[in-house]
């Protein structure tokens, strides 16, 4: 077993975690999604930084904040959510000021994470089987996200029941739309992903009118109500905050479904 006294010693609150993960089986493997894409999100935030690209670095510091909240990681989740907020407000000094402290942090929680990751013998994985007389070749849900542990969690929550379909982005959202349009029956889609945004996907929606076939509910860590009420301009079913719990997930995915139903 893996000595969670290593991240707990160094200021990671597990037991918050532990509200979205409900368990450190899960939690372990989450944490290696987290390891696993957390270079390449720390690369493109660079990137973004050095081109002076204050939007997109928003939307990177955003997703690194998401994924630092979702693990207890304290320090890293503020730091991440003070250069989302001045990005945003294209404070190009203040990211250029405190970025080192940021990438600092970053750093010593991804070495935290390894050295906890190797603490223990690795479990042995456990391959969940579908439930028997369940069809699922022929039911989607898509996911629209730019984490890779939020389309992960999703996936091993259905596993079983439907197949689920994962964008990174919402040009690949809407690609997925279009090729199982009659076969997606709920859509939980981010608002804030790079290149192409959760409201383009709507607005496409919305032209093609896809809403009474395809329901979509939002998942976001953005706590702007204006951006909620922004959302709801359009015939979403729901938004759900993130971090969220597996139960929270069940329920938004079912009444996303239902509504479709009662439609």
């Amino acid at each position: 077993m893996k000595d969670k006294n290593i991240l707990i010693q160094n200021g990671v609150d597990i037991e918050k975690s532990l509200e979205l993960f409900g368990d450190m089986e899960m939690y372990d493997e989450s944490l290696g999604d987290f390891l696993a894409e957390v270079d390449n999100k720390l690369f493109k935030i660079s990137h973004f930084k050095e081109k002076g690209d204050m939007p997109n670095y928003a939307i990177l510091v955003h997703s690194l904040k998401s994924d630092a909240r979702y693990f207890g990681f304290v320090k890293l989740a503020e730091l991440a959510y003070a250069h989302e907020l001045q990005s945003k407000a294209n404070n190009t000094a203040f990211v250029n000021e405190n970025y080192d402290a940021l990438m600092a942090e970053a750093n010593r929680i991804v070495a935290l994470v390894k050295q906890y990751l190797v603490s223990g013998a690795a479990p042995t994985p456990i391959v969940k089987q579908p439930e028997p007389n369940v069809q699922i070749n022929n039911e989607y849900i898509l996911v629209a996200d730019d984490s890779d542990i939020i389309k992960n969690f999703v996936k091993n929550i259905f596993t079983g029941q439907f197949n689920v379909l994962c964008a990174n982005d919402g040009a690949e959202a809407i690609k997925l739309i279009e090729e199982h349009s009659s076969y997606i029956k709920a859509v939980l889609l981010d608002l804030n992903m790079p290149n192409v945004d959760g409201f383009k996907v709507l607005e496409y929606m919305k032209e093609k009118n896809l809403f009474l076939l395809i329901p979509v509910s939002v998942i976001t860590g953005n706590d702007n109500k204006e951006i909620d009420l922004n959302a709801f301009q359009y015939p979403i079913v729901d938004i759900l905050k993130k971090p969220f719990s597996e139960q929270a997930v069940k329920n938004i995915v079912d009444k996303t479904i239902n509504f479709s139903s009662r439609h």
